[in-house]
């Protein structure tokens, strides 16, 4: 049987003005901002409108770790919405924008895949509707009036050796993580050393995914950190008097972008923080308003379920006030045969030893979930090579951890695929079992917190950390920073640090090379071993492949 690619698929969708979609979400025409006829962001005033609706069910949708053999975790997310609109439920899909570092990097673009799919996916993988934009020229106009406050005297003593805010770009470019700034004689300031991450590292993205609405964003800014005094104080945003403007410059990226699936159902796509490096979770505001206006919601979260569904708990919901109804933990049988050691060219062979062999990084993530007090159910993300004996030893594994895994063909089918798991859901979420609870408390030492992911999260042995980093944790504590969570930034590939050790690895050490404050986000990243906050782009980067085909459509990003 031959198969439509993703994109083929998406250009043939039967799209409905953005207006029809908002209208079965009840937004009213007026309080839809419309980026073409099939994009909208919604306004803040209808959002503040509804906070008093009843809050839908949240169900969260995350992962093993990552393999070549792909996953499928957007791809499930968005079959999964469409399965609980197909039976009856009223359900919104709510998903990170994507970012265009790895689009012309790794991987290329992606929202679902299949007959489970967003739309438009061209322009959600390229410029959408300006978001990332945004939110880089806000950061960039910090960095540009934190020089020029040195430059014109000063006034805040600000050391140069000890300006913390680093300069961002939405692109993977190895050669700016370290560099020299304001070289070429007096007129160009102050020479430094500075440095760029991408932007969905920024702690504007991080800002914007977890404010409430503009004055939230605005007073966040303000209290960002930038550099240091002489005398050790910190400088903030507020004391460069940027917050304002940089608000400005967001003001439209504040509001959630609708659009919708192939099956023409509501989604919202907004905020963009990766779970590698960041937090790794789509905007408060999307998801909040969302439950106000379904009775379902079905967000995700970045990476595997160590990292995203982590983050998540941990830093989404303790500062958004949310409890997730059910998690839905993403499998392939292909993914677990590369756990389980075979060559991805060798994956469409059965090989059922191999299939059991890679199940313990599922179970692993099934335990973990389970810690937070949320029930569990399993994906399985369905690949036509995969042969009943391979289905049948994942479920068999599942349920040894009493769970169940549910096949959904959702990829090939659509909703009609999706049906089962999206049955399961509701009958989980509205059992009423969840008693969801953070995996630390806020006054828990912040040493503590990054103590407890790594042995209770990723089964590690030790934390490794020099004086410099301890230190820097208990300053932090005595100026009042001691109740905010932590936010790894670590490899997604593996529970350890080290990218190649998949399966459920034990008995290894978490090595903490650097840790950030983040005052306006209100976390510490913690940065573990080789993990990059600027990625590289790989030997042949997707962008040699990506270009406009003759008919004026674009080739090579999906």
């Amino acid at each position: 049987m031959s198969y439509k690619s993703d994109i083929e698929i998406a250009r043939e969708a039967d799209k409905k003005p953005i207006q029809e979609i908002g209208a079965r979400l009840g937004i009213p025409s007026e309080h839809l901002l419309p980026y073409g006829h099939d994009k909208a962001k919604v306004s803040q005033s209808f959002i503040d409108s509804v906070q008093g609706n009843k809050t839908g069910k949240l169900v969260l949708v995350t992962a093993i770790n990552p393999t070549p053999a792909g996953e499928g975790k957007t791809t499930t997310t968005v079959g999964l919405g469409d399965g609980l609109n197909r039976i009856g439920k009223r359900a919104t899909v709510c998903i990170r924008e994507a970012s265009l570092g790895p689009n012309f990097g790794m991987k290329g673009g992606a929202a679902g895949g299949g007959r489970a799919q967003v739309v438009p996916m061209e322009d959600m993988n390229l410029h959408f509707t300006g978001d990332f934009h945004a939110i880089t020229s806000a950061h960039s106009l910090l960095s540009a009036m934190i020089d020029n406050h040195i430059y014109w005297g000063n006034e805040q003593d600000i050391d140069t050796r000890r300006v913390v805010w680093r300069r961002v770009v939405d692109m993977n470019d190895r050669s700016l993580r370290q560099i020299v700034s304001s070289l070429g004689g007096v007129s160009n300031g102050f020479a430094r050393e500075d440095g760029f991450d991408i932007t969905v590292a920024s702690e504007v993205m991080a800002i914007l995914c977890l404010s409430r609405n503009l004055k939230d964003l605005e007073e966040r800014l303000g209290n960002m950190i930038v550099a240091y005094r002489r005398d050790r104080s910190p400088v903030f945003c507020r004391d460069i008097k940027a917050a304002g403007a940089m608000t400005v410059l967001l003001k439209d990226a504040m509001q959630p972008n609708l659009v919708q699936t192939l099956e023409n159902n509501p989604a919202f796509v907004h905020g963009g923080p990766f779970a590698n490096i960041a937090h790794g979770c789509n905007s408060v505001i999307a998801t909040t308003t969302a439950l106000k206006l379904s009775e379902y919601v079905v967000t995700e979260a970045g990476f595997g379920a160590d990292l995203g569904a982590e983050k998540f708990m941990n830093i989404k919901c303790r500062k958004a006030g949310l409890a997730p109804d059910c998690v839905v933990i993403v499998a392939t049988v292909r993914a677990m045969k590369m756990n389980g050691g075979v060559a991805k060219a060798d994956l469409g062979a059965e090989n059922v030893e191999a299939v059991k062999k890679g199940c313990p990084n599922l179970g692993r993530h099934i335990e973990n979930v389970k810690s937070f007090g949320v029930p569990v159910v399993v994906a399985i993300n369905h690949f036509v090579t995969d042969t009943e004996a391979e289905i049948a030893a994942v479920k068999d594994y599942v349920a040894g951890h009493g769970a169940e895994a549910v096949l959904s063909r959702h990829w090939e089918l659509g909703s009609e695929g999706s049906e089962p798991l999206a049955r399961k859901v509701v009958e989980m979420a509205e059992a009423g079992n969840a008693n969801f609870g953070p995996l630390y408390p806020d006054e828990m030492p912040l040493f503590e917190k990054i103590e407890t992911i790594a042995k209770r999260i990723y089964r590690a042995d030790e934390v490794l950390a020099d004086a410099r980093i301890r230190n820097q944790l208990r300053e932090w504590e005595s100026q009042g920073y001691g109740h905010l969570p932590v936010c790894m930034a670590k490899t997604q590939y593996s529970f350890s640090t080290d990218p190649n050790l998949r399966g459920a690895p034990t008995g290894h050490s978490v090595p903490v090379r650097e840790v950030r404050l983040s005052t306006g986000a209100g976390f510490v990243v913690v940065v573990c071993g080789e993990i990059m906050t600027m990625p590289g782009l790989p030997s042949k980067p997707a962008a040699e492949s990506i270009r406009l085909n003759e008919a004026g459509q674009i080739e090579g990003l999906f």
